[in-house]
């Protein structure tokens, strides 16, 4: 699309370019105006190729008003695969997109994983409507997008789950985004009388030998939410 776009960009300067210089030397060349108003043969076949600049200058504008509606389909119908429409947030696919480049390769050094589970999603559904539990899992996912500027990926892993992917990690930046979390969820717990948000997480970088692949490293962060001795529920 950005080809197309900057082939008609070029396309309409040049048109323009020689429809002005074409013009210019009509009014200019006195002999040539003169012919052109006299020979009636020669003003005819001048507005034709008038008639054909004009069309071509439509079907350009044309084409350009076509290629933004193709632009704003194109970024809907990204957004709907990419997406997840309850969070707002990456969806399953986005993130088996991005686990993909790490797929059938060594796991490299940089890379950590936090898993999260909203742990209390039950419970609100149960007690006050799906509404309010896909209003929390929205306002979860709102507060680690928010949480993960500059330094991760985060998306919804399906049901109560997220996910936190880190490229170029380290433990400072693992810490960093978990304390933001964290702030976030302690100031929205404080300012909401609705049902608070409640989560768990494990996390999981530079592992021993046992963890060989991405989907190594995911499944012992999400083992890890669940190990007593490691319980993080906030």
């Amino acid at each position: 699309m950005k080809k197309f776009d900057i082939f008609k960009t070029i396309q309409l300067i040049l048109f323009v370019i020689l429809a002005g210089v074409s013009l210019l030397i009509i009014l200019t060349d006195s002999a040539l105006y003169r012919t052109v108003a006299d020979d009636a043969h020669v003003r005819a076949l001048c507005i034709l190729l008038w008639v054909s600049f004009v069309l071509s200058f439509l079907f350009i504008f044309m084409d350009f008003s076509l290629f933004s509606s193709f632009k704003k389909d194109y970024k809907e119908l990204d957004y709907a695969v990419s997406q997840d429409p309850v969070s707002g947030i990456a969806n399953r696919y986005s993130c088996d997109s991005l686990i993909e480049k790490y797929l059938d390769r060594p796991l490299p050094r940089n890379i950590g994983c936090i898993m999260f589970d909203l742990t209390n999603i039950r419970e609100v559904n149960r007690e006050y409507g799906h509404m309010k539990g896909n209003r929390l899992i929205y306002d979860f996912s709102g507060i680690l997008q928010a949480s993960s500027l500059n330094l991760c990926f985060v998306g919804r892993n399906g049901g109560n789950k997220f996910i936190a992917l880190f490229e170029n990690c380290s433990t400072h930046k693992l810490n960093v985004f978990l304390e933001r979390v964290a702030d976030r969820v302690a100031l929205y717990n404080s300012e909401t009388d609705a049902a608070p948000i409640l989560y768990r997480y494990g996390t999981a970088y530079r592992e021993n030998k046992s963890v060989q692949t991405i989907t190594d490293l995911i499944a012992l962060s999400n083992r890890r939410i669940y190990v007593k001795e490691t319980d993080n529920e906030k």
